[in-house]
């Protein structure tokens, strides 16, 4: 019987294991509440219901009798697919590990809890409780809603009489409406962001990569993940043998996770995120070129309760990374130009703004314009022209009549 697989989100970047799927022939159902999500065209059968809705999703998997669930690349969905598969019955992990790692001020709770380097931290549901704790910190501090992702609602707060804005900001993307506070740690080289996959209770895989961000955007917006990092090999097992003592206490069985980490002068490993579910903006693409390890295979049979102990660690062949292409400008589409030594060095080109659209100012995940996947000739000229990728791209927008150039 074909097995019916339940896709949490249907949107560009979660198109990939929907692919997957289809190709191994199984019933593929899409949920999510925008109706004009590539993902729905492509799906077996779609519904119109949040992805947040808890009950909404467990009341249909149940009357769909699905095999599977899966949020792939969403931070929102992942507590709702745990959810479902622990009432279900269904390949999964524990829902409230899944829940304390989706939110921000419980994770960072459970860090000093447990061991775990942490920033003085505390979340508000209250800007007046915030802003007396404020003047305790020391500046530049971090004000970010407790459950959002993809840099949304985030300002990297230096003047404090701009507090009430970044308070407000924050709230605007918070379902809980509640926001941490967070000093900003001193770290040393890049910050790491990358997918894991763990199976059985073990890391099987794990690839560290330079975290790129654009400095012209405030607050700086992640553009691109690199491989392979920079990073000391023997922090980076040092890292990869903290994140598995942290999924252990946790209790997780399997599953890819996205991993954002900094490392400070001392060498010491500062867990930012540890989102449970892959990662967006081509993340799982790019690891597949650069090493030939699928994780959106490993995805689709884990939550099939497949054997996944095929997984295992290689390091990349080659200079490769993401890149999240975006404006520093809002305004009206007219045009984005790549040079021609970026062209050459593209693989794979997803550009989802059209000309004539109205976009924004890159701030989060929801103001990026495409993404693609580049192949360098060797990791400096890779790193010089990541530095420099307003060179290679130029985003032509119309703003009140006026033409603006992002450079």
């Amino acid at each position: 019987m074909m097995k019916k697989i339940l896709f949490l989100g249907a949107s560009q970047s979660q198109l990939p294991p929907i692919h997957y799927a289809q190709q191994q022939g199984y019933y593929v159902i899409t949920v999510d509440y925008l109706p004009d999500n590539p993902g729905h065209v492509l799906a077996d059968e779609s519904h119109i219901v949040s992805t947040t809705d808890k009950e909404a999703v467990l009341e249909l998997a149940r009357r769909l009798s699905i095999d599977a669930i899966v949020a792939y690349a969403s931070d929102p969905s992942a507590p709702t697919a745990a959810y479902v598969a622990e009432a279900l019955g269904l390949p999964g992990n524990p829902y409230q590990s899944v829940e304390l790692l989706a939110r921000k001020d419980k994770f960072r709770t459970f860090l000093a809890d447990n061991g775990f380097n942490v920033p003085r931290s505390r979340s508000f549901y209250s800007m007046e409780e915030a802003r007396n704790w404020l003047s305790m910190l020391t500046l530049p501090v971090f004000v970010k809603p407790v459950d959002s992702s993809g840099n949304k609602g985030i300002t990297c707060l230096e003047d404090p009489t701009e507090f009430e804005t970044a308070f407000r900001y924050a709230l605007k993307y918070s379902r809980e409406k509640k926001v941490v506070l967070e000093e900003r740690i001193d770290q040393v080289g890049f910050q790491i962001d990358s997918d894991v996959f763990l199976v059985d209770g073990k890391l099987r895989f794990w690839l560290w990569a330079d975290a790129h961000f654009d400095p012209l955007c405030s607050p700086p917006f992640p553009i691109a993940n690199s491989f392979p990092t920079t990073l000391d090999p023997r922090i980076g097992e040092k890292a990869a043998a903290e994140l598995e003592r942290l999924l252990t206490i946790l209790q997780f069985r399997s599953g890819a996770f996205n991993v954002e980490f900094l490392v400070d002068a001392q060498g010491e490993i500062w867990f930012l995120e540890v989102g449970p579910r892959n990662g967006g903006d081509f993340i799982p693409d790019t690891i597949l070129q650069a090493t030939g390890i699928d994780l959106i295979k490993a995805t689709v049979d884990s939550a099939l309760g497949l054997d996944c102990s095929w997984l295992e660690r290689v390091e990349p062949k080659g200079f490769w990374s993401n890149y999240v292409v975006h404006s520093l400008e809002s305004g009206k589409l007219e045009s984005i130009w790549f040079s021609d030594a970026l062209r050459e060095r593209v693989v794979r080109k997803a550009i989802t703004a059209q000309e004539g659209d109205q976009v924004q100012c890159a701030k989060g995940s929801d103001n990026t314009l495409g993404v693609l996947v580049i192949r360098f000739k060797s990791q400096q000229e890779m790193l010089t022209m990541l530095a420099n990728m307003h060179d290679h791209i130029k985003i032509q927008v119309t703003r009140a009549h006026k033409v603006v150039v992002s450079e």
